[in-house]
């Protein structure tokens, strides 16, 4: 890694390496289509009103369901369980969060984490793992929402406890649906792992009915096996699941098939994929996808992987940010979910879905849409970044006073760009109002990072000015400030 005084000595020629920071028109270009920016076609201008961006939210284990007319999401909070909702894909993460369920048992109101939530007679059954403060005694919950909105009100249902495996760790709940019965997936203490893959036959949504048993699902790593979910298509059930440990670079999916009749309670009835289905993929720079599920684009005639993943290699916990894309089907029925893409690659939005006119602006000053980023002062720029910026390219800068202004039409604008142990603290304002600072640093270098959203604007013609203050926290080397990706939203 390359420190903030060595980058100023190569007289910052490139991008500094540590100093800048399941559910019951046209396409702007591809900035990972060419690893050189000088090669990549320059866009015109579209309306992108197709298309998205990544990431979706900036939580790990993501749920997405469509219902009522909108996607709903969930990630891991901690504290609560919050959901997003959104007409189009395109615009979860501007979306704002309800919270939807605390907790003030204290045996159960912490590390709450990985819900998911599925419909049953009118009625949406939110699904997670939560303790008291210690990791060991995590265990499964389920409650039940008042009415048919998978927002909510919900009222704690019940604890899921096989009776073979009564007071034991267990994380990570999905719920099969196979031959017209319900069964609890989960990761828990079994023969193999700590971490292991449990199914558990349940007489309805929220009573199990019998026994686990646990299978021996093949992961390339020792660690864990998490996190379960399942796809059904040409009379077989897919169960995809995750290993390795989540903070590493190598975390990834595997999976397991079950053909229509087959008990999933028989071990043996389950045949195992040869290797990882889903991993890492360097060239973009995505690191550990994984902990997933599936939805049905908004018109039924589409399968997508949502996930979350992280643009560092460095082993740890935090910048999990949630994707989406689509997943594909092969000749013999089995899906196909092809590579990880880039965090930032213009995808087509599902099948039905509205659209909003998203567009981005890059640091560069190319735009999918009316918007534009001018400089005042010196400031650095270069392609060294690469995968962990858009277009392969950013600017940055740590002289106090310098400035760069995004002019945007629409009603809210997004900035990424990477954090880093060498960044600093910007000023940041909207059409001249006061400043808010915000701190650009890390404690590991992560690129396409949410440094910013903007409060919610009349549509319109708006600036966003970002001020290099040149100061910085007593963690970081130095106060440099990163300009790189803008998204703007329309709606």
């Amino acid at each position: 890694m390359v420190t903030a005084l060595f980058a100023l000595l190569i007289g910052l020629a490139s991008a500094p390496q540590a100093t800048a920071g399941g559910t019951m028109s046209v396409t702007a270009p591809d900035p990972t289509a060419a690893a050189d920016p000088a090669s990549a076609a320059q866009p015109t201008s579209p309306t992108a009103s197709g298309t998205f961006r990544n990431p979706l939210n900036t939580g790990p284990d993501p749920f997405v369901a469509y219902a009522n007319g909108e996607y709903h999401l969930t990630t891991t909070q901690g504290d609560s369980i919050r959901m997003w909702s959104s007409p189009s894909l395109s615009t979860l993460l501007a979306a704002d969060p309800v919270t939807v369920w605390t907790d003030s048992d204290p045996s159960r109101n912490q590390h709450i984490w990985a819900a998911e939530f599925y419909r049953f007679d009118d009625r949406w059954y939110m699904y997670y793992t939560a303790d008291d403060g210690v990791d060991d005694h995590h265990r499964l919950y389920v409650l039940e929402s008042e009415g048919d909105d998978p927002t909510g009100p919900y009222h704690f249902k019940s604890q899921l406890e096989p009776p073979n495996h009564v007071d034991t760790f267990a994380i990570d709940p999905g719920i099969l649906q196979h031959d017209g019965r319900l069964y609890l997936a989960y990761s828990g203490i079994n023969a193999y792992q700590h971490n292991g893959l449990n199914i558990a036959p349940m007489s309805n949504p929220y009573t199990v009915s019998g026994n686990a048993v646990a299978l021996d699902g093949a992961g390339g790593c020792p660690e864990v096996r998490e996190g379960p979910q399942f796809l059904y298509r040409n009379g077989h059930t897919w169960m995809t699941y995750s290993t390795c440990d989540t903070g590493k670079p190598d975390y990834q999916v595997w999976m397991m098939s079950l053909p229509d009749g087959a008990d999933p309670l028989v071990p043996g009835n389950w045949t195992q994929h040869d290797g990882p289905i889903f991993s890492r993929n360097d060239a973009v720079g995505v690191y550990g996808p994984g902990h997933h599920s599936f939805f049905r684009s908004p018109d039924g005639t589409e399968d997508w992987i949502v996930y979350h993943a992280k643009t560092t290699s460095e082993i740890t916990y935090t910048n999990r940010t949630t994707r989406a894309q689509k997943i594909s089907w092969n000749a013999d029925g089995s899906p196909d979910f092809g590579t990880p893409l880039a965090q930032g690659a213009t995808q087509d939005l599902p099948s039905g879905d509205p659209g909003s006119g998203n567009y981005w602006i890059n640091d560069d000053g190319r735009s999918s849409g009316d918007g534009t980023v001018t400089y005042q002062g010196t400031w650095n720029s270069g392609s060294g970044c690469a995968a962990q910026c858009f277009w392969s390219d950013d600017h940055w800068s740590d002289q106090a006073g310098n400035t760069a202004t995004f002019r945007f039409t629409g009603t809210r604008i997004a900035l990424l760009s990477v954090r880093d142990t060498g960044n600093g603290i910007a000023a940041i304002s909207v059409d001249g109002g006061p400043e808010e600072r915000v701190d650009f640093h890390g404690p590991i270098r992560t690129g396409e990072t949410l440094q910013y959203l903007s409060p919610r604007l009349p549509h319109g013609e708006h600036t966003l000015q970002i001020r290099v203050t040149g100061e910085h926290n007593p963690e970081s080397g130095a106060a440099f400030v990163s300009v790189d990706r803008a998204e703007v939203y329309t709606d």
